[in-house]
């Protein structure tokens, strides 16, 4: 207490000032460079402050270095005449290599989010204090390969491509999120190889999807389109011909997972009997009926609606030799991925009769951005075409920048890779009065005796260790006893097949 120095001040009833300490050095004209001049100190003196009056010690040669202290207010003049500007107080103490409560400040973790992810997405990491930034559109490969070097976490939607050569570049990258579903946009072997960890949205934008699959089911049924159409060009066209209601109707659902399920039992809900076929042996709900092939729910199908995954086998799955096993006039919809159709087939079918409408969402080749588009079954009737807005609404795009963060966040803050796309799933107990140990390395015999010779080597008392693998990956967490040499640290990097190691505390 005999080094604290502050004002003092009187104040009245109502809490007014009324009168300070004159006799206090800090009152005075350059206050704050005599308290410092009075001290003394040996060795190197730092100066933390948020103003130029702050600043004038350094300016006056009393102090070293000057730290601007931007937390509560950022001041331009203090800011520009810094050493170092640091937002926070463990930015200062990692700058000075001193003791702390955590192991990297947070507002060094480069956060670069692309394509415009919602708001809340930017307001969720930056409120846990990482640095984060926004760019309206997708990159090209040149443009993320000179973007992403000394970032942390990359956030994407459907359209940026994260290749070999994006990810050679990506010296600091730790964790990758699809604000979406789909993950084709991304290497996931090679971010694997590099350590990276890949999480994606599997099921924040489902409601989104089954509401307008529900919605194309009626108006293809209604032929809601081509009236619409008519209308808009001033021809009244009242009929019944080719309107049908969807009660009593069949639909298939190729794919049977988050999306096809729920798609079924509103189907059902509103009155029809669906169908489904999936690769993998699902249980149905409600009433249901599962399909043996492909074949058997085209041949039986009023509608069919696709929801299959971005393997790239499913190319072409619908294409012309399915589009002929499905029943004259029938409907076909495609809200997962644009190439599982063959485009030239379908609009075949359209023009001769063989398919009564269709709804595509999703095409082979998307533009970045908004735009102009061209595609063949523009102009074709009782065909909706919508610019891939399956997950596009703020229902989804709220959940998804709410559920994508907060896993990004687990990760950086925790090690936790559950739901991870691409690493080996682990969810750990909450971390308390230790130092983690997070050890990512290549699924070769061996490196787990490595790991823990080393920790045995300089003592260490493990007080809990979990083990994930894949076919490729190791994933050890070691939690341990806070005090212990810091070479430890130098020896676990250096184990052969290590791909990556950091330290949470």
């Amino acid at each position: 207490s005999d080094r604290v120095y502050a004002n003092t001040f009187e104040f009245d009833e109502e809490g007014n000032i009324i009168g300070f300490d004159a006799d206090n050095v800090l009152a005075t004209h350059n206050g704050k460079i005599e308290c410092l001049k009075n001290l003394d100190l040996d060795g190197e003196v730092q100066v933390i402050g948020d103003g130029y009056s702050d600043y004038v010690m350094r300016e006056a040669g009393i102090a070293h270095k000057f730290f601007a202290y931007t937390e509560n207010v950022h001041r331009d003049k203090a800011a520009d005449n810094a050493d170092h500007v640091t937002p926070n107080l463990d930015e200062f103490l990692f700058v000075n290599d001193l003791p702390r409560n955590i192991s990297y400040p947070k507002n060094r973790i480069k956060i670069l989010l692309l394509e415009d992810v919602h708001p809340a997405a930017f307001d969720n990491l930056s409120e846990d204090g990482f640095a984060v930034e926004l760019v309206k559109t997708s990159l090209s490969e040149e443009q993320l390969i000179e973007k992403i070097k000394g970032v942390h976490v990359l956030g994407i939607r459907s359209k940026t491509q994260v290749t070999q050569n994006v990810l050679d570049a990506a010296n600091k990258l730790l964790v990758l999120g699809a604000f979406c579903i789909g993950t084709t946009q991304i290497d996931l072997d090679y971010c694997k190889h590099k350590g990276v960890v890949v999480f994606n949205a599997p099921y924040s934008n489902t409601r989104s999807v089954v509401e307008l699959a529900i919605g194309h089911i009626i108006m293809l049924m209604r032929n809601v389109f081509p009236r619409s159409t008519e209308l808009h060009g001033g021809e009244w066209n009242k009929s019944a011909i080719n309107s049908r209601e969807v009660r009593g109707k069949n639909l298939g659902i190729v794919g049977y997972g988050n999306i096809g399920k729920q798609l079924s039992v509103l189907a059902e809900a509103i009155g029809m009997r669906v169908y489904y076929y999936d690769i993998e042996d699902r249980l149905a709900l409600g009433n249901a009926v599962r399909c043996d092939t492909l074949e058997d729910l085209l041949n039986v199908s009023d509608v069919v609606t696709l929801h299959i995954d971005d393997n790239k086998a499913n190319k072409n799955f619908i294409g012309e030799r399915e589009i002929n096993q499905m029943k004259h006039g029938a409907m076909l919809i495609n809200l997962s991925r644009g190439f599982v159709v063959d485009i030239d087939a379908l609009v075949s079918a359209l023009k001769n009769g063989k398919l009564a409408g269709a709804a595509i969402d999703v095409y082979p080749e998307e533009p970045k951005g908004n735009g102009h588009f061209v595609t063949e079954l523009q102009g074709l009737p009782n065909v909706i075409l919508t610019p891939h807005l399956g997950g596009s609404t703020e229902e989804a795009q709220r959940n998804i920048a709410d559920f994508v963060p907060n896993k990004i966040m687990d990760y950086i803050n925790s090690g936790n890779t559950v739901d991870a796309v691409n690493f080996p799933n682990i969810r750990l107990p909450k971390q308390v009065n230790a130092h983690r140990f997070l050890h990512i390395h290549k699924n070769v015999p061996g490196v787990m005796a490595k790991i823990n010779e080393v920790l045995a080597k300089y003592d260490m008392n493990i007080i809990g260790q979990y083990l994930s693998t894949d076919m490729d990956l190791g994933y050890v967490i070691s939690d341990l006893d806070k005090e212990y040499n810091k070479d430890v640290i130098k020896e676990l990097r250096k184990i052969e097949n290590t791909i990556k190691f950091r330290v949470l505390y």
